[in-house]
Parts: structure tokens; sequence; C-alpha cells
């Protein structure tokens, strides 16, 4: 199935360009008309320091009848820091206020159709230097708890391993297999049940002891994600500057977790300039131990034109870039050649 994205710029009157890429899954069309419809009257004329007063005013309208899919408004939100931080000349984790300059990167797999190709690929970015793979096994549960034990024999006791079946098991099932995760050692266990199915996900995390986490597309950003810690529901949460409503939405989503005494541990946006924007918020906070690079990540990188490996060094780790904003460059040539819609908003005069 193709898979759409679309890429924006927001330029001030400095002539200082922000950059974002929105997520737009099964139809570009969609992204495209809420961004000439709803989203640019919003942000046209306003002041890119206004940020906190625009991220309100886009949760008023999206109650009051826009009802913007989760991977919206966020990207204008990063757009508009990528252009205050390079405004202000500094790489946006110093922008934010920098914690620390890197962290480690987790390999997290599609989903794969046998145990073998889910060993292969462990072993693969175990060899790259990576130190924690994530498995999305492919299901019924059964062939889960085969592909968590094989791989866990295949890459041995010190690499992190973690599941996340983004799933709709029952709860004796996700039961069983938390318990089976606990044997093997893994470090959490995501997403068995639908995030708003928070009773079930309460009665797990009480009955086992292995991390659970959830919140990755709850609705309502970190009021969203208020309700699921006030339940007991998850250990750990989940956010990204994609679906968590740019990274206001993530910064106050890391927040909220952290005064609870929680990670928030970040979420591929399969995009690679908002998977930077991932980097930079991560360093910018405390509670988060974990980079995800989704693989093959030749295929996720797009439009950015540096590899992530140009971000990834020997041990591991992912830097977030030094130069100012999110310090990356888009692919405009990709871009033109592969556009299939082409909309430029300006301020009425």
């Amino acid at each position: 199935m193709p898979w759409s994205y679309g890429v924006g710029k927001i330029t001030t009157s400095d002539g200082v360009e922000g950059l974002a890429t929105f997520w737009a899954s099964r139809s570009g069309a969609v992204t495209d008309a809420y961004l000439k419809d709803v989203i640019a009257p919003v942000i046209l004329g306003r002041n890119i320091s206004d940020r906190e007063k625009i991220w309100h005013d886009f949760w008023n309208i999206d109650r009051h009848g826009a009802f913007f899919p989760v991977f919206l408004p966020g990207p204008i939100d990063v757009a508009l820091w990528d252009a205050a931080a390079k405004t202000a000349e500094l790489p946006l984790h110093r922008f934010i206020g920098s914690y620390r300059t890197k962290l480690p990167v987790y390999a997290s797999s599609l989903w794969l159709e046998t145990v073998e190709e889910y060993v292969e690929e462990a072993l693969k970015y175990q060899a790259k230097g990576f130190k924690a793979y994530k498995i999305h096994p492919c299901g019924p549960s059964e062939m889960d708890m085969e592909i968590h034990a094989a791989v866990r024999a295949a890459v041995g006791d010190e690499m992190i391993l973690m599941s996340d079946p983004v799933a709709e098991y029952s709860l004796s099932e996700a039961i069983k297999v938390a318990r089976q995760l606990e044997q093997l050692n893994f470090r959490w266990f995501e997403e068995p049940f639908r995030d708003y199915e928070l009773d079930k996900y309460a009665k797990l995390t009480a009955a086992t002891d292995i991390e659970i986490v959830g919140t990755e597309t709850t609705r309502g950003g970190p009021w969203g994600i208020a309700q699921a810690i006030k339940s007991d529901a998850v250990n750990t949460v989940r956010a990204d500057v994609s679906w968590k409503a740019g990274i206001t939405g993530t910064l106050k989503s890391c927040h909220l977790a952290e005064a609870h005494g929680m990670n928030c541990e970040l979420h591929t946006t399969t995009m690679g300039p908002m998977d930077m924007a991932n980097v930079h918020v991560s360093c910018a906070v405390r509670n988060c131990d974990y980079f995800e690079l989704f693989v093959p990540e030749e295929t996720f990188q797009a439009p950015m034109k540096q590899s992530y490996y140009e971000f990834i060094d020997d041990n591991g780790d992912i830097h977030a870039p030094e130069r100012p904003g999110l310090g990356i460059d888009i692919d405009w040539d990709l871009v033109d050649a592969n556009c299939v819609s082409h909309n430029s908003f300006k301020r009425s005069k």
C-alpha cells in the first residue's frame, strides 16, 4: 500500500524557515485539506514566540468541530520550534534546555512473518552495536511467545529486549505473555490492548512485575496520558512530536510523567525529520531512556537528506544535531520528484 506524508515549511518575516513533516498514512489528501482549510488560517501572521497560545488555540478548535487526526497539528508546532531555535542560532535541544546530548537507540521491528526473520534481524542490529531491540510480534499470542523465546536465546542475556504486539489480547492472554517476558528478562511489555482499555491495563499492571507501557495512540495529548496515570494503568507512558501535539505537547507529557516518577518513552514518528525532533526533546528531558529507530531504517529516514547513521555512533547512541534548529536538511529533489500536491499559503495584506 502506498504511504503518503507531507512536508511543511513556514517562513518568518525575517526569512527564517521552520521545517516539519506530516504523517499522512493512507491519504495525504486529508492532511492537505486540514492544512488549507483549518490550520493555515490559525498560524498566518502569528509570532513564532507565541507557540503556547497557538498550541492551545488548536486544542480549542479541535474541540469545537475540527476533530484533528492524532497526527495534526503537531508538525506545525515542530516547525514553529525549529524556526524559533534557528532565530536564536541554537540547536533545538539547547534552545529548549539540554539535559544531555545523546541517548541509546533501540531497533524496532516491523511485523515479520516467521520466527527466523525476527532472530535474523535482532542479530543484525546487535552486530551493528545496538544494545536493544524491540519486537513487534505478529500474533497470535502463542506465536508471539515463540518469537520472544527464540530472540532471547539468539542474542543472549546482555541485549535489552522489549515486546510491542500492538494487540487485542484478552486479559488472561496478556498476563500469560507478561509472565513469560518476566522470565526472559524483557525490559517492557507494550500495548497488549487498545490504549483506551484502561481497566484491562490496570489489572495487568497489578498482576505482573514487568514494566507495562501504553498511551502511544491515546487522544488528548497530555490530558489523555493523565487519565492513564491516574488509573494506574501503566508504568511508563508514550508520546512523540507527531502524535502528541508537537514538541510542546511532548514536553508536557514528559514533565507530567516525571512528576509521577515515570518515564515517557518517545515513539517513532516513522519520518526522519520528526524523529530528529524526538531526539532533541529526549535530550531536553531526563525521563526517556531510549530512541526508537524503526527498521529497516532506510525506509523511514525520508525526506531527511542525512542518514540516521550520521548521528548514531559505534556504541549504538544517537547524538542530537548541533546545528541551529532541528539541524537537518530536507531532500527537496526527492520531495519534488514525488510530489502529488503543492500548496502555498500567505498572509492576507
